[in-house]
């Protein structure tokens, strides 16, 4: 039986698919990778000192455990981060990678952290192709070939060298004890496990998740992983070394070669020469406010930054009674389909890709912005032709992006800030275990065709050595006198940038707090029809705009929106009515 929540959908459902009749374009499952399982009834949290927003309640409390501690907002993020593993094992874990924005309050100095995966150098342009075309998506993903190099823990220790107050092995205390004592399983859990079923996953990680018969661990289960404690106790003693090097590595490099499907070719080489980038963040004004994000090859900060520039000339209304008003959803679509053209056509990881430098030219911004009708919706623009002196050639993109990811929010008591943004990819990643925790299926990011019809070079082709574009979009918003404002991001695949840009609207134009602004309808665009959450918003706003032309997708549009803020002198939070998480502060 579904869940109890789930039936609210129903009548709403209903009435959207009805109203957009002919008109309605379902959209692609697989941009929706975790299921949705109800929501939960949050209330808007409030702390003096310090906050964390995660996922899940008891990873938060690990994380607010760090702060009480004396703790930075990354010793607060590794612990949080390292309990999701546990309490949320279908959306992050050590098998991923992470994206990390870092606000060091005392230098006022703005970091962007690249913990991405990366293809083994054993990868070629035709790694998903059979006999010339694209092998089946849900077969790839249960392959060795979609297994990334994982980039999350040596991410942690770099972050924590540069940031960190209190011992490394510290941050690994509630994990472990969580491992070895047990926790509770939950409702979103066990739902998530009966959907996937218990023969996608390999032998090792069948056993831990469901019962000899199959079916998956029951809600309130205490679930033990002392394989887990095993690996984390290795790390917490020999730091990242014990994961890149030595019979962790060698678990994760037997697990991709036995792998259902097909073997990855990942080798003891390629997790020992994994490296941390550092990015420089990427920085826009919008409306007196500074939005700061990620830059390739995450796609999320790019896009974000150019819708907002898009919008900003618009009047979208300025109180909670304007939200989701018509003329805004609208002009703010028809600005995400103008962005997301560009993302799908130029974005790729730098290392790899000329990036064209003008997405953000003022120049180029109002010429994209002449083609929004105010009384029309367009189907399908095309990418633009930025300024760019490095031109390069780049084909038609072929990428179907999955994401199960996580997201966590934090300040502490100093000022210092972090939004993470955190996956393995699909939920429950490549359902490959080694060593007490699933291993991603990231490669699945790549477009699985490196070059379109017309032959040009597509610029998320797979490549040794190459990291996936991404939608992450772990987002920090400063006000005029650059003080941290807002710290947010949400999981939920290519939808991730729709999620982060209804929030700040919500935050910046509609004025809501923040638990309104994550809670508000969901809505948004990736370049065709108009995606709309089923829910009862959403059913006067498609019959208004069914005749601009928008073809209504109705969905379960399941955000994950985790943010703190402050606001009259302390800070504020929210965590996703769609999901389990909590905001936590003192």
């Amino acid at each position: 039986m579904l869940p109890r929540q789930i039936l609210r959908f129903a009548a709403p459902a209903l009435a959207i698919v009805m109203a957009a009749s002919a008109q309605t374009q379902l959209v692609d499952p697989r941009s929706a990778p975790e299921a949705a399982t109800g929501t939960e009834n949050h209330q808007l949290a409030t702390a003096k000192r310090h906050m964390v927003s995660a996922a899940n309640a008891i990873a938060a409390d690990a994380g607010r455990d760090m702060l009480r501690a004396g703790g930075s907002a990354i010793d607060a993020a590794i612990a949080t981060q390292l309990v999701l593993n546990l309490v949320e094992p279908q959306s992050s874990g050590i098998g991923g990678g992470a994206f990390i924005l870092h606000w060091d309050n005392a230098k006022a100095e703005l970091k962007a952290y690249d913990g991405r995966e990366t293809a083994p150098a054993s990868a070629r342009p035709d790694r998903f192709l059979v006999d010339g075309k694209p092998m089946p998506f849900d077969e790839a993903v249960l392959s060795g070939l979609s297994i990334g190099v994982p980039g999350l823990v040596r991410l942690l220790e770099d972050v924590h060298k540069q940031h960190g107050k209190l011992p490394w092995a510290k941050l690994f205390e509630p994990a472990i004890r969580i491992a070895e004592q047990g926790f509770e399983i939950s409702p979103r859990l066990h739902f998530l496990l009966r959907l996937e079923g218990a023969d996608s996953f390999v032998p090792a990680a069948r056993r831990y998740f469901f019962t000899e018969g199959g079916s998956a661990l029951p809600i309130g289960h205490r679930l033990k992983n002392p394989a887990f404690a095993a690996t984390l106790r290795a790390i917490a003693a020999g730091g990242s070394a014990a994961f890149y090097e030595g019979p962790i590595a060698q678990a994760i490099v037997d697990a991709v070669a036995s792998a259902p499907t097909a073997p990855g070719g990942m080798t003891l080489d390629d997790l020992k020469g994994y490296k941390v980038k550092e990015r420089a963040p990427l920085c826009v004004t919008y409306r007196g406010h500074e939005v700061c994000g990620m830059g390739a090859p995450s796609s999320g900060g790019t896009t974000v930054a150019q819708t907002l520039k898009l919008i900003e000339t618009f009047d979208l209304g300025s109180s909670p009674d304007a939200a989701l008003n018509a003329h805004a959803v609208h002009r703010i679509a028809e600005a995400q389909k103008l962005a997301y053209a560009d993302r799908n056509r130029f974005l790729g990881d730098p290392d790899f890709v000329a990036i064209p430098e003008g997405l953000l030219d003022e120049t180029y911004l109002a010429q994209r912005r002449a083609l929004i009708d105010p009384q029309r919706a367009v189907d399908k623009p095309q990418a633009g032709a930025p300024p760019a002196p490095k031109r390069q050639s780049f084909g038609v993109d072929a990428t179907i992006e999955r994401a199960g990811t996580s997201h966590i929010s934090i300040i502490d008591g100093d000022g210092n800030a972090v939004a993470m943004t955190t996956t393995i990819e699909g939920a429950f990643g490549s359902h490959n275990w080694a060593a007490g925790f699933l291993l991603n299926n990231e490669l699945t990011d790549f477009s699985f065709v490196p070059v379109d019809a017309a032959g040009l070079p597509v610029a998320n082709a797979v490549g040794a050595g190459k990291r996936p574009r991404s939608s992450m979009a772990p987002t920090i918003v400063f006000d005029a006198r650059r003080h941290v404002e807002a710290v947010l991001g949400s999981p939920g695949g290519s939808r991730i940038i729709l999620y982060v840009l209804k929030t700040l609207i919500a935050l910046l134009d509609w004025r809501m707090d923040a638990q309104q602004a994550a809670d508000l309808t969901n809505f948004g665009s990736q370049g065709s029809g108009l995606e709309i959450e089923l829910d009862w918003p959403a059913v006067p706003l498609a019959l208004t705009l069914r005749p601009l032309g928008h073809r209504i997708a109705p969905s379960l549009m399941n955000s994950g929106i985790h943010i703190v803020m402050r606001r009259g002198g302390g800070l504020e939070g929210a965590a996703d009515a769609r999901r389990e998480g909590a905001a936590l502060g003192d």
